[in-house]
């Protein structure tokens, strides 16, 4: 049972609640819980989209300081892959993803946002990469992720500066993708993610994994990849039904196989 990392799965929705108080400080055991609810949506048939979600008021408001404050370079060096490799799995989840941002959502927390597929954002909420103003940098993906996000020269402004945004500059800068009063933020992720509970699953899964693995290629190879998982999709049932059902000008009735 976990202590700060609850899920739940309603209607083909699953929920990952952070649930550390006061702020989901992202010590090395959410960290851990965080990999662990990640790993058990991934491999679940009945969990068709994903919602991480900190509460109502707030998402996460960065790591454990205090845990952080003594650890030398070689403990560090023995934790940062691991820190990212948790925030690794959240974000290769194949299924669609969404962040319900209240509050704060910073360093760590802004870091656990950007794995995710969109980020529903509360209209009074503080985005941003402070880790400079410790004097270090962002070590869950802060850094290349969300230079892939809004672009190196944002990502620099906000790296280097460790300013935070708020919610209109970071819909303005594609750090948002959804900006709602604070109480409908878990309301509209769901209604964000909803539709792919029905969807086709193994189709959504080869289109995550298409633009995501694209990402890091070159034109060709992004193509050749493209083509792999197209193709791939044509033993699936889910493939038969969709064309089926076009053909026969009727609603499919998609099973994610």
């Amino acid at each position: 049972m976990a202590d700060f990392v609850r899920v739940e799965n309603k209607d083909g929705i699953g929920t990952i609640r952070l649930d550390r108080p006061p702020i989901n400080a992202l010590n090395i055991q959410v960290q851990e819980e965080l990999r662990a609810a990640a790993t058990a949506f991934s491999a679940d048939p009945e969990v068709r989209a994903v919602i991480v979600y900190g509460g109502e008021k707030v998402f996460a408001a960065g790591a454990d300081i205090k845990e952080m404050a003594d650890m030398s370079y070689v403990d560090m060096a023995a934790r940062a892959a691991a820190l990212s490799s948790a925030l690794g799995i959240l974000a290769g989840i194949p299924k669609p993803v969404v962040a319900a941002i209240t509050g704060y959502a910073l360093g760590g927390g802004c870091e656990l946002a950007l794995a995710c597929d969109w980020r529903v954002v509360a209209d009074d909420a503080k985005l941003g990469q402070p880790e400079v103003k410790l004097g270090v940098i962002p070590g869950g993906g802060g850094t290349q992720r969300l230079a892939r996000l809004v672009g190196p020269a944002r990502a620099k402004d906000l790296v280097f500066s460790g300013r935070m945004v708020d919610a209109e500059e970071a819909l303005r800068i594609g750090l948002a993708d959804r900006v709602v009063p604070a109480a409908e933020v878990y309301d509209t992720a769901v209604a964000l993610v909803r539709p792919y509970t029905e969807g086709p699953a193994q189709a959504l899964r080869a289109g995550k994994l298409a633009i995501d693995g694209g990402l890091e290629m070159d034109l060709a190879s992004g193509l050749a990849w493209e083509s792999q998982l197209f193709a791939g999709l044509f033993a699936t049932e889910d493939k038969r039904e969709g064309m089926a059902a076009f053909v026969e000008k009727r609603k499919p009735r998609f099973t994610g196989r």
